[in-house]
């Protein structure tokens, strides 16, 4: 049921409360099918892109078992995250489970860090965007203009403000992607077989075992370019407060977990396996440069309207914040809308200046997986079960199970954050100072 209700104010005129029920109807009809496409949609986008390049620094063996280990962790971890929502409803985004964990001060920190992965993420998706027009148009435009104008199209996509009304867009995005990986697929499949393509004339191919000379800052910037691709439990509880059953989560939570377990595992080892150690970040830049053109097209959906998701939920929790208490936080009032929009040009600006400030794909990703999906995906949630969820102590018999996997979950976050924030830093700074990437805020590659 909705968590919302009708303001008991008599200060309320009749049209605001039924503006306020209008609105609170528009943000309570999302069902679980069309969650599932939206949290697919959300979560199988730029970190599917990155997945190959992982594979290549780690070898077959550890990325298959790291991409199928790391699902099955986010998916547990996304359960605890969907139990504390439905045992405390007055929670309406992550941030919110901030609050019950340390009080005011842990609101904030929840808030910072909730606020900050999905700007980070936007800011991935307008790089992306950036990329991919580069790709298709082969120009010698600066690349600074394909940032503003990708950051201009995630803004516009971001506008509506009803979960329910973007998972009408879930079905162009996930065919879209679902068709460029596959596209990627057989071009790299038919170039490798015939001898033909750019990578195959100095072709490495596929190990079973990580690259020879392998550093470990590469090391963990490959595996957290996997984590990445699980980013999806820091907009559940936002999409959870949209659903009209909201205990409805676990079927999405399933659905969505398997397919991406799927997609990325195949995705992951087919490409690598077919262009070898020259594969590319993002791996549509694998299949040549007349392919890459042809799927970064197809691609164009997935980047922007994944991103767009992005912006909603963070401008949601904002608005929804700042108007709490009000008519205007349902945005469909002239100052709703007025006040909507600003702050989704806002958002969107922020995100275009760190796209531009780490122009590096992999690198990107990584920061963003070390900083803030460690956290939001991995070890905070065996935090929720231990003092939110959790009935008596952890070592009785009937916890003890759930204890020990709990504590496996937490330890893998705690790892990532730490090694997975040394070795991003470490590998950007040798990045810049080698020359091998364009400065930020330049007209370079």
């Amino acid at each position: 049921m909705a968590t919302e209700t009708l303001p008991k104010d008599p200060d309320l005129s009749d049209s605001e409360r039924q503006q306020i029920l209008e609105g609170d109807a528009k943000f309570h009809r999302l069902g679980w099918k069309r969650l599932t496409v939206i949290s697919i949609v959300e979560a199988i986008a730029l970190g599917s892109l990155g997945l190959p390049s992982a594979f290549a620094t780690l070898g077959m063996v550890a990325g298959v078992i790291m991409t199928i280990g790391l699902g099955f962790v986010a998916i547990y971890a996304g359960y605890n995250i969907g139990e504390t929502k439905l045992k405390y409803p007055q929670v309406g985004h992550y941030a919110d489970v901030g609050r019950l964990l340390l009080g005011n001060i842990g609101s904030k920190i929840f808030v910072g860090s909730f606020v900050a992965l999905l700007v980070f993420v936007i800011g991935s998706h307008c790089l992306t965007g950036a990329i991919a027009f580069q790709t298709i148009t082969q120009s010698n435009v600066c690349s600074i203009v394909f940032s503003v104008v990708s950051a201009a199209i995630l803004m516009l996509l971001a506008i509506p403000p009803s979960f329910a009304e973007i998972a009408i867009l879930g079905y162009i995005d996930f065919a879209s992607i679902i068709v460029a990986i596959g596209v990627t697929m057989i071009a790299t499949g038919i170039q490798s077989s015939s001898g033909t393509g750019e990578f195959v004339n100095d072709m490495i191919p596929w190990s079973a075992w990580p690259k020879e000379g392998i550093t470990f800052p590469a090391a963990i910037v490959a595996t957290n370019n996997i984590v990445f691709a699980y980013s999806f439990a820091g907009c559940l509880p936002s999409f959870m407060e949209d659903m009209h059953t909201p205990k409805d989560y676990v079927k999405t939570l399933w659905w969505m977990g398997g397919i991406q377990i799927v997609v990325y595992t195949l995705t992951g080892s087919i490409i690598y396996a077919f262009v070898g150690q020259g594969v590319k970040s993002p791996a549509l830049l694998s299949a040549g440069p007349v392919i890459s053109r042809v799927v970064f097209g197809i691609a164009l959906p997935v980047i922007f309207i994944s991103g767009s998701i992005n912006t909603t939920v963070v401008c949601r929790y904002i608005h929804g914040k700042v108007y709490r208490d009000s008519v205007i936080r349902y945005v469909n009032t002239s100052k709703g809308w007025m006040t909507w929009l600003g702050l989704v040009f806002s958002v969107t600006i922020l995100a275009w200046i760190i796209a531009d400030a780490i122009p590096i794909f992999s690198e990107l990703l990584s920061i963003i997986s070390a900083l803030f999906v460690s956290g939001l995906s991995f070890y905070i949630p065996p935090i929720m079960w231990y003092v939110l969820l959790r009935e008596g102590a952890w070592y009785e018999k009937h916890n003890l199970k759930t204890a020990i996997l709990n504590g496996i979950v937490f330890v893998v976050g705690i790892i990532i954050f730490g090694c997975g924030t040394y070795a991003s830093i470490a590998e950007l700074i040798d990045k810049f100072q080698s020359g091998s990437v364009g400065k930020p805020f330049t007209c370079s590659s």
